[in-house]
């Protein structure tokens, strides 16, 4: 097998030109004459160039005329390289995050209907039937408000690489997000916090890992992901209040620092959990598995039954630390052992019955936003939930009517 190599394409002789000349792509990169410092330095541009677009040619070439682009590369075209580098850029910790998902979901019906068109066909008002065609299909205006800003990125990252003009992506700015009232897109309904009866009664349903997971996010105000991947050596326990630290959090790519500080009732939920190499997480499905098994064997023996066997080759093997979609769906069997579900529902009516008691951690969020906002105001709730601005605090703490309408009803 060859070996591989990262060699740069080397700066070579055309004999029958004289003239020095660089292969990428399979295209010959013509240079000016052989071992003179203007071919040189036009080596190094072209190679600069060449590494900067991800080893992809521009259509002009390397170093050509800016003005000379292809009238006819349809947006298909344009998707495939930008998909690699989606793919590439939205990656933390080397594991893709959630923003590769949504590029996929909205750009892939605004392909299916252009993508076999040329970009320079693309204006304005195809960016408006677009938006149309997701008002049409029942998205509220806050998702669409999103949506639109990653199809004008798609192409705004054509304009960097040199795929199409910038006058395509500047028309394209000209298309508003949709206002307040005047859509007929619906609003989304505002996330409530979760009512403490549901709460209680699916902690009795959850695995240990699961309840304290719950618990932390009541008593700390965390972020779900926040609380899945805690580890023994994030957490400084030296003095009175522990400080948590999180390896990896949602605004570390904008420099900002995550600092979450455990009190009595959060530090008695995570002792039983903090025994274990300092590495480790401390929520981890493999453990409920592990522990499982070792109950089911211990209950087999007791009884003199047969011990419980375990399958020699399961098809999914439980990870080491619980992702938030595995924490959510575990919560919804939690909920859904707590309200049994009646006899002789049809799907529309269990949808419906899973809605009204099923609840998600992001509500465990705006629960703990909500009591820290009424009882030691806005400030202190931004600076325990971790918001760098009051109105994001807002969006979280359900406003205390109750109080509003006690003091109006002294002084109105």
């Amino acid at each position: 097998m060859p070996k591989l190599t990262n060699r740069l394409p080397s700066y070579r002789l055309h004999k029958a030109s004289g003239q020095a000349v660089v292969t990428l792509g399979g295209r010959d990169i013509y240079l000016g004459f052989h071992n003179t410092e203007e071919s040189r330095d036009r080596y190094k541009l072209v190679i600069q160039e060449w590494l900067a677009s991800q080893k992809r040619l521009p259509p002009s070439g390397p170093t050509g005329s800016r003005a000379e682009r292809p009238l006819d590369i349809t947006l298909n075209e344009i998707f495939l390289p930008y998909w690699e580098h989606v793919q590439q850029y939205y990656r933390k910790n080397g594991k893709p995050t959630s923003e590769i998902g949504n590029i996929r979901a909205t750009l892939a019906p605004l392909l299916k209907v252009y993508g076999k068109y040329p970009a320079r066909d693309f204006g304005p008002l195809s960016l408006k039937a677009y938006r149309q065609q997701l008002v049409e299909e029942g998205f509220t205006r806050q998702v669409i408000n999103k949506k639109l800003p990653r199809v004008k990125q798609f192409f705004k990252w054509a304009v960097a690489n040199e795929l199409i003009h910038p006058q395509i992506y500047q028309a394209l700015q000209a298309v508003p997000g949709l206002k307040r009232g005047r859509t007929a897109a619906p609003e989304s309904k505002p996330i409530k916090p979760v009512p403490m009866e549901l709460v209680e009664a699916t902690l009795k349903h959850v695995n240990r890992f699961v309840a304290a997971m719950i618990r932390l996010q009541l008593y700390t105000g965390m972020r779900p992901a926040e609380v899945t991947i805690m580890r023994p050596c994030d957490i400084e326990r030296s003095k009175e209040i522990w400080r948590y630290r999180p390896f990896t959090h949602k605004t570390e790519h904008h420099g900002k620092e995550r600092l979450i500080f455990l009190g009595p009732r959060a530090q008695s939920v995570l002792i039983p959990f903090l025994s274990i190499e300092p590495t480790e997480f401390l929520f981890s499905p493999a453990k409920v598995k592990r522990e499982m098994y070792e109950q089911r064997k211990a209950n087999a023996i007791t009884r003199r039954y047969t011990p419980y066997k375990r399958k020699r080759k399961p098809r999914k093997q439980p990870g080491d630390q619980y992702t938030t979609a595995s924490y959510e769906k575990s919560i919804h069997r939690g909920t859904d052992k707590a309200f049994p579900p009646p006899e002789g529902l049809c799907e529309e009516e269990l949808k419906a019955w899973q809605k009204r008691y099923r609840w998600t951690p992001n509500r465990l969020r705006h629960t703990a936003a909500t009591f820290l906002r009424k009882e030691f105001g806005l400030d202190a709730a931004r600076v325990i939930l971790g918001h760098s601005s009051p109105t994001v605090t807002e969006v979280y703490a359900e406003l205390d009517y109750e109080k509003a309408a006690d003091i109006m009803a002294r002084v109105g």
